[in-house]
């Protein structure tokens, strides 16, 4: 697993030993950012289920200026800190131990936050993603026009809006689906 794009284009990352962590492959990272774009400068951005982080390091590469990585597994918190120490960026990369089966808002430290990007990456087929761009969209946790990029299986049906989250942009990789969110258009 290494770095698609932007200034750690070609690093390598670390990757989870066993089947508990599902890292988003290479070529979707790669299309991800073809999607919404190469610059991110300035961003603040937010990785849901981090897993190794390699969807906010991309972020990174490409100018967010922070991310906040947050996960409920011991193993993805300990990839992600490997990680972010291999890229040398511990000082843009905020990591939050927290269940987000329990929603987002629950969460002290993000509900003071504003982000312009958020990348969604459940358990595929686990029914996540539907209330998290609800909850996305109304808590106050998104800056006007920003993007929410949520991975799931191609298998599984999003909704197109969720609140004001318009669906703008939906491709298929193999057995991965990518739905590009954008935040602020009227339903």
């Amino acid at each position: 697993m290494r770095i698609t794009g932007g200034r750690l284009k070609g690093r390598l990352l670390a990757s989870p030993k066993g089947r508990t962590i599902r890292p988003t492959s290479d070529l979707v990272r790669e299309a991800i950012f073809d999607v919404i774009g190469q610059d991110l400068s300035g961003c603040r951005s937010l990785d849901l289920f981090a897993g190794t982080g390699s969807l906010g390091l991309e972020a990174l590469s490409r100018g967010s200026h922070l991310v906040y990585f947050v996960d409920n597994s011991l193993q993805s918190i300990a990839l992600i800190k490997k990680n972010l120490m291999v890229c040398k960026h511990q000082a843009a990369g905020v990591i939050l131990r927290h269940d987000l089966r329990k929603g987002i808002s629950r969460s002290r430290r993000l509900a003071q936050e504003v982000f312009d990007l958020a990348f969604l990456d459940p358990p595929y087929a686990a029914g996540y993603i539907p209330g998290l761009l609800k909850e996305l969209s109304i808590k106050g946790f998104l800056s006007w026009k920003s993007r929410v990029v949520a991975e799931s299986s191609k298998r599984e049906k999003l909704p197109v809006a969720v609140g004001r989250l318009q669906m703008t942009d939906t491709r298929s990789y193999g057995n991965t689906q990518i739905s590009v969110y954008t935040f602020g258009v009227e339903t």
